[in-house]
């Protein structure tokens, strides 16, 4: 079979079972099983190999059963640059990439940062950050087992100067808790019970510990922000993606926490999507600013 006529095929099998882009991902898994990065018609004709050609009719059947075509492919891109990623771990979305150009203005010209990103799955936000601005040091946390190679990995690749806490971002360790940052961002799960409910067969091959937030999906929201807003240094910020529906209660939390300047960006769709607010004075562990 040759990559053209291999196209074809993994192109109508998809139509077939009902994938709404099967002309995209036909091309994309045919391209993954050649291992080339470009248009399968863009190159010169080639034959598939029968491991090449097994490869592709299992990739082509698990997509049919829904499971992500990213997942499938190992690596997605975000932000313009790869990240791996697999069974266990949160796939990187555009949307995202709105806290990310937020973070890159407020920081743009200064000589170094400190940031933190909580519940950092793949680590696409810090690594998408330190890449695109000067001097990034600090922190990443991150609780599942199943992410972590992931996280290590990507970092590894994009951010090496971050440092890696396995551990919870609602019960960090003590030696966390005693720094500051310039820049705090989080993605934290933000799915409610009634979306949990209603998952797309893709989404529900993602791990649902990195997707439910609780009944209304503001639990860690509510436990986060007065946690983590207290190591913010004296002008630093606290960014958090936030799922539809949700931002002015967001904000409001924030807004509880003494942060000042909350203000809600859209995503493309004109969703309110990130959420964010400024420590204008540093909060002591005693509770007190200055």
């Amino acid at each position: 079979m040759t990559s053209y006529e291999a196209v074809r095929r993994t192109r109508a099998v998809l139509t077939e079972h009902g994938l709404p882009d099967a002309a995209f991902e036909g091309d994309i898994l045919v391209q993954e099983v050649m291992g080339v990065r470009q248009p399968v018609r863009t190159l010169p004709e080639r034959t598939l190999t029968e491991a090449q050609q097994e490869t592709l009719a299992d990739m082509t059947r698990r997509r049919c059963c829904h499971e992500p075509l990213q997942y499938l492919c190992g690596a997605w891109e975000f932000y313009g640059l790869p990240f791996s990623v697999g069974e266990g771990v949160l796939i990187p979305r555009q949307d995202t990439e709105v806290l990310v150009e937020e973070v890159l203005r407020l920081r743009r010209g200064t000589a170094a940062t400190r940031l933190l990103d909580l519940c950092s799955g793949s680590g696409c936000i810090p690594a998408a950050v330190a890449v695109h601005l000067s001097g990034v040091t600090g922190d990443v946390v991150e609780l599942s087992a199943r992410a972590l190679p992931y996280l290590r990995r990507n970092l590894n690749r994009h951010a090496p100067a971050l440092h890696i806490w396995e551990g919870d971002a609602l019960a960090p360790p003590a030696e966390l808790r005693q720094n500051t940052y310039d820049i705090i961002t989080c993605n934290p799960p933000y799915l409610t019970a009634e979306d949990m409910a209603q998952l797309q067969p893709e989404v529900a091959f993602e791990p649902a510990s990195a997707l439910y937030g609780g009944t209304d999906g503001l639990d860690f929201y509510r436990r986060l922000t007065p946690l983590w807003s207290r190591r913010l240094a004296r002008g630093g910020w606290l960014l958090y993606e936030v799922g539809q529906g949700q931002a002015h209660a967001v904000q409001q939390l924030l807004e509880q926490a003494g942060l000042t300047g909350c203000r809600i960006l859209p995503d493309l769709a004109g969703i309110g999507r990130v959420v964010l607010g400024q420590r204008k004075e540093r909060i002591s562990d005693d509770g007190k600013s200055g």
